[in-house]
């Protein structure tokens, strides 16, 4: 992993380097980067994959005491990652809350920091309209977010037990094949005081602002570049009716959706959302 220094403290970040189309994949909350593992060892063949372990709650460096750890102020820790790694005519890919960085990001319009370096987007299976904080899983996470970090941390040990791993309000409805992972992102907020701040922070300012995405979506239409809606044909926390929705609203929006698959298409369908995003990436050349 690499780092770099940012205005919310340090980020690691995967990069796999390359000449090809340059792809730079968000994670959702209580995720870290290796969410993409799958994906970019397909991907990779022939795109520059990046994927930054941002300021989520899996984490393993922790912001600075002042940071701005809300969901608007994350997505515009992107658009300065993308800013200050000089990125051009990026595909920027999100997954659960990454889908929804993705949507604020564009919405803070062409002048924002980074928003100019994105020349297509690709959500996939993630938060939109008012399905936010989505499903028992965001909704319960959002409720323990009101505990002092050291309850949040006791509240947050049950999920080293798989059972309690697998229920639908934790990770149950979002990965069929991901449990390695989710309990490798536990690690840190389980481990570490400083994460378990952050991560307290981040929820208490989603839970201010439930119509975060309400608003976001309405400014979806001035996306003028080609748009790719990747979502779970099954999915159980993200409605399959906001993917087409999503795909209506973005003059260049096209949708595919994948079968077999929750929430987390890069855990549990990596070859199909890899296939998809770079035949995306191909005929939008």
């Amino acid at each position: 992993m690499s780092e770099i220094e940012l205005s919310a403290g340090t980020v690691e970040y995967l990069d796999t380097g390359g000449d090809g189309p340059t792809v730079v994949l968000l994670h959702g909350l209580m995720m870290d980067a290796s969410l993409w593992d799958g994906p970019v060892a397909d991907l990779s063949a022939d795109h520059r994959c990046l994927a930054p372990t941002l300021p989520l709650g899996a984490h393993r460096r922790p912001a600075h005491a002042d940071a701005e750890l809300s969901l608007p102020g994350i997505a515009r820790l992107v658009g300065e990652f993308l800013e200050r790694l000089d990125l051009r005519d990026v595909t920027l890919v999100g997954n659960d809350t990454g889908g929804a960085l993705v949507q604020l990001l564009i919405a803070e319009g062409a002048d924002a920091v980074g928003v100019g370096r994105v020349g297509r987007i690709v959500l996939a299976s993630c938060e939109g309209f008012d399905n936010f904080p989505p499903g028992l899983t965001g909704r319960t996470l959002v409720l323990s977010g009101k505990l002092p970090p050291r309850l949040f941390g006791l509240f947050m040990q049950q999920m080293r037990l798989r059972a309690m791993r697998r229920l639908p309000i934790a990770f149950g409805w979002l990965t069929k094949r991901g449990d390695a992972a989710t309990a490798r992102w536990l690690r840190p907020v389980l481990k570490q005081p400083e994460i378990r701040r952050d991560a307290v922070r981040l929820l208490r300012a989603a839970a201010a602002d439930p119509d975060l995405l309400i608003a976001a979506a309405e400014r979806l239409t001035g996306f003028k570049q080609p748009a790719l809606v990747v979502w779970a044909a099954g999915d159980r926390v993200m409605p399959p009716e906001h993917g087409r929705r999503l795909a209506a609203l973005l003059p260049q929006g096209r949708l595919v959706e994948i079968d077999d698959s929750y929430t987390l298409l890069p855990l549990d369908q990596p070859a199909g959302l890899a296939r998809a995003i770079r035949e995306f990436t191909h005929d939008s050349d």
